[in-house]
């Protein structure tokens, strides 16, 4: 909108039709508040791939990589919302269960908001793979490691969302987790403002 809105927009329309900073106190505040779409465990897609507490734990870096590169990658595409994030999600971990399988193919989405955020987590995943290799001296992450990491977000992503035309729920939850670990995501990209360890998403 450009600006502040009255309370009864505010209730009404907040994501609705009205895409709000997530910045916006109130919407933090809503947020907190609102239900959730309680999505069915049944129907949950990717129910094939088991996570345990001993793969978080052993991939907790990854992990939390992938959930800052979502953030990162959200923000870094202008109108992008929870919607357009699943939907990227989705394709990163079709693609990632066909590299699995020893081939490799794009999955792209034809939603171009998805594609963008798509195409900048496989720079992230890039990135990441080539500072382990120096980092470490070893092979690079196992493409079901990442494959786990991704299903991970996007078990969260159904978990955190409220059903909003415009919903970032999933991305201020994220956000909010980032500020407790002592991280901020900015147009220079991931900063530590204070001494923190990582915390999964």
């Amino acid at each position: 909108m450009g600006g502040p809105i009255c309370t009864v927009c505010c209730g009404a329309e907040r994501e609705i039709t009205v895409s709000c900073p997530l910045d916006c106190p109130y919407l933090q505040e809503a947020h907190l508040h609102e239900k959730s779409v309680d999505p069915d465990p049944e129907q949950w897609p990717n129910r094939d791939i088991e996570l345990t507490e001993h793969f978080i734990d052993q991939l907790h870096g990854l992990v939390t990589f992938t959930g800052v590169s979502l953030l990162d990658a959200a923000l870094q595409t202008p109108g992008a919302v929870d919607s357009d994030v699943r939907e990227a999600l989705e394709s990163l971990i079709r693609t990632y269960r066909t590299r699995r399988s020893g081939l490799y193919y794009e999955t792209r989405p034809a939603n171009l908001l998805a594609a963008a955020i798509h195409q900048l987590m496989q720079q992230h995943f890039q990135e990441y793979q080539e500072r382990q290799r120096e980092r470490t001296g070893l092979g690079a992450v196992r493409d079901a490691e990442i494959l786990g990491a991704l299903v991970f977000c996007q078990r969260m992503a159904l978990n955190n969302n409220n059903g909003r035309r415009l919903g970032r729920s999933f991305l201020g939850l994220l956000r909010e987790s980032l500020s407790e670990a002592g991280l901020s995501v900015g147009p220079a990209g991931v900063r530590v403002r204070r001494s923190s360890p990582l915390v999964t998403p």
